[in-house]
């Protein structure tokens, strides 16, 4: 009877193995975020030039070797990236540096666009390795990195904002968007992380105002929500 107990649960983690896919190149690379099981994107960027390529060989830096640091997964970076360049964006304001990873893929693009980036970090040591980063990365003149309680520090901020993403203490993004949404312009993007964690407040604040449209994609995976202020 024994026996049996012992091989028949042997025998459904055999079961189990089989069925496991294979890990992606993506996953042995190191791409993944805030402590969730590997990304599961097999493409990772092809650079087209040197500077890309050593914006991606940071990424890969930071990943491998900079753990535990609540970054997003690298799909959503890459939707930053996405949405940054191809709306030509000037001004990015980010509430919530960590270490530099998101901002790395925003620096991506605005490196192409002519546009800076302005991010807010509360937390010195968090502001040391990221500003390590972008000078790795080559992108240092492109970013303003602003320590202290943002909340308070965004109140500084001019606009006209072209897309602010807010990736910070959750319990205040419903005042993030208070005080910067008048500084969005028209046309302009705000773009939420981990809205599957959100308060009903936030979501309702985004989701019931007549002057914004918002989508929420990757829920599995934490939720981002992809916000428009109608022209």
């Amino acid at each position: 009877m024994k026996m049996r107990m012992i091989i028949i649960p042997v025998i459904m983690l055999m079961a189990v193995s089989l069925t496991m896919p294979e890990i992606s190149e993506g996953q042995r690379r190191g791409w993944s975020g805030r402590g969730r099981s590997p990304m599961p994107s097999d493409t990772l960027p092809v650079p087209r030039e040197g500077q890309e390529k050593r914006i991606i060989d940071v990424l890969e830096d930071i990943a491998a070797n900079q753990r535990g640091m609540l970054n997003v997964p690298m799909d959503d970076g890459r939707l930053l990236r996405l949405l940054t360049e191809t709306m030509g964006a000037k001004h990015v304001v980010e509430i919530g540096t960590s270490n530099g990873y998101s901002g790395l893929w925003l620096l991506m693009a605005l490196r192409t666009t002519g546009g800076k980036l302005t991010t807010f970090e509360i937390d010195p040591e968090k502001v040391r390795l990221a500003t390590n980063n972008f000078k790795k990365a080559g992108v240092d003149h492109l970013a303003t990195i602003i320590e202290g309680d943002a909340h308070e520090e965004v109140k500084k901020l001019k606009g006209p904002i072209d897309l602010l993403f807010i990736d910070a203490d959750k319990d205040g993004y419903l005042d993030y968007l208070n005080k910067l949404l008048p500084l969005v312009r028209p046309g302009g993007l705000i773009v939420s992380h981990n809205m599957n964690s959100m308060n009903q407040d936030y979501i309702n604040a985004l989701t019931t105002n007549p002057d914004l449209e918002t989508l929420i994609q990757n829920q599995y995976l934490g939720g981002v929500g992809v916000t428009l202020k109608k022209r």
